[in-house]
Parts: C-alpha cells; structure tokens; sequence
C-alpha cells in the first residue's frame, strides 16, 4: 500500500501546485487567447503539465519512500539475517529477469513491505522490521517474491502513465468546464470565460478536486487488479502455500477461515461499500481465494 498512497499523495501535491502555477501565471489563459478556445491546444498544454506531474512523482518515489519510512538500505550484509534476505532478493531477480533492486529495512512494528523505482533494473524493495519479526523466512521470501513481481510487472511506470492520462483530462476538464462556468457567471453570451480572475480559480480548483477524488477510484481499481498478478508471482517464485500462509499471518488470523473486518495486509481495512472504491489492495480473504483457485 505505502508505495501506491505515496506515489498518488506526492502526484496530488505536485499537480495542485502546477495547477496553481497554471492559474496564477495566467497560462491556460494565454492558451485561450491565443488560440480562440482551441480545445486541442488546451488539451496538449494539459497533457504536459499532467504526465509531466506524474512522472515526477515516480522519479521521486523512491527517494521519499526511504525517507518517509526512514529505510535502511543493505549495501553489504552485515548479518547472517541480512545476507539471506540479500540473496533471496537477488534470486528472485534473476528468476524474474531484472536488475537486482536495492534492498533496504525499515523500523516498523506493522508488517508491510513495498517495491518502487522508475524501471525495472533501478527498483527500490524495503521490509518493515515488523515483518521480519512476525514470518518465517517462506512467508518472507513469499512476500519478496509479490513484491518483485510488481517491479517485473513495471506496475510503477503503468500506474505513472494511468494517472498521467488522468491527469491530462482532470486539467482539461476542470479548465474547460470553468471556463464556461465563469464566462457564464459573468454574462458573457458565449459561456466564454474573458477575464479568468478568482472566479474562475476557484471553479478551476474545486473542479479539480472533485474530478481528482474520481480519478484516484480509478487508480485504486488499476492498484488491486495487479495485486492479484503480484500474488501469483509470488507464489511462482516463493511457493504458493507459502504466499497463502504470508497472507494468512498478514491477516492476524492464521489458519482460520472467517476473516475479521480490520485487516493488517498492507494497512488495508475491508470497510466494505464506497471504501473500498479507494482501497489500494483487496481484502486478503479474496487474494487468498484467488490463488487457491488458480492451482
């Protein structure tokens, strides 16, 4: 979860302060008047500035999530410990056919770990010492390899360039739909906004906002989709039964089958209904399901 909400959290920042850029130094204004409302102009400016903020973000993502987790990285394993989750990740690397991704730990008593970077051969991989703790070295390596396989996958750079799609049209939208909302509380006959003052900043940014609340829906549904494609690479490259039994400790509810509602995985919580539209992970009882299903 921690890489999704931080690459979504450090999007949201970076494209509220370019959106503000945008507005206060009259850009998308300039675009309307000089090219008479062309809407293909406005989407080609919305389109630099939307992926351009999302791939900052992804460039940044592994330097704040060290820095937010306060990781550690393993240059050279100083334990027994350390030199096995050392090689574990590098063959479940090379089992997967990428760069072998810096590893790094993390003072945490929750269990999670996360995978980030820009590509494939320069990923970040960092475990909470609360794992390490809590799973025996199957688990571990189970949840090594479901986090590997996000990297092989490039879910990071498929999630970048989703929201930057998003992006673009949460920027064209919210200018577009402003621009006639403005001009029409102004009484121009057109619905064309003229002046582009704090009026239409103010409908620009709540716009925005709203249009952004359902863009990160649909990241979030991108997000737990390809949970399910981790879990299966982590059961090919750790053991199937031993991703059940990661999952299972995630849980807090090993070995049993009714599932309690706060779920530990990843500090997900299944609230069931809109919740979920904005859960990063699905419940564990249905990942679970779904590897039992595919053997």
């Amino acid at each position: 979860m921690l890489r999704v909400l931080l690459f979504v959290g450090t999007n949201l920042a970076i494209m509220l302060v370019l959106s503000i850029v945008v507005s206060l130094f009259g850009i998308d204004r300039w675009a309307y008047s000089h090219t008479g409302m062309n809407l293909q102009g406005m989407l080609v400016l919305c389109a630099v500035f939307g992926m351009g903020g999302s791939f900052i973000s992804l460039a940044m993502s592994k330097t704040l999530a060290k820095m937010s987790v306060g990781a550690q990285v393993i240059a050279e394993p100083r334990s027994a410990d350390e030199q096995w989750l050392f090689n574990t990740v590098r063959h479940h690397a090379e089992a997967a056919g990428i760069g072998m991704p810096e590893i790094a730990v993390y003072d945490a008593p929750d269990m999670n770990a996360f995978a980030t970077g820009m590509s494939k051969d320069h990923a970040l991989v960092a475990v909470s010492t609360g794992l390490l703790r809590s799973m025996n070295r199957d688990e571990v390596a189970a949840v090594l390899g479901h986090e590997i396989t996000h990297v092989s996958n490039g879910d990071m750079v498929t999630l970048a360039l989703i929201q930057g799609v998003l992006n673009t049209f949460v920027m064209f939208l919210a200018r577009v739909i402003g621009g006639v909302v403005d001009g029409a509380m102004q009484g121009n006959r057109d619905g064309e906004s003229r002046g582009g003052g704090i009026g239409y900043f103010l409908i620009v940014m709540l716009l925005q906002t709203v249009l952004g609340i359902g863009a990160t829906i649909i990241v979030m549904w991108f997000s737990r989709w390809r949970e399910f494609r981790a879990d299966a690479g982590g059961a090919k490259l750790g053991g199937r039964n031993a991703m059940i039994s990661a999952l299972q400790t995630l849980s807090g509810n090993q070995g049993e089958a009714a599932l309690p509602k706060q779920f530990q995985a990843f500090g997900i919580s299944d609230g069931g209904g809109i919740s979920r539209l904005f859960m990063s992970h699905p419940p564990i009882e249905e990942r679970i399901a779904a590897l039992r299903s595919a053997a």
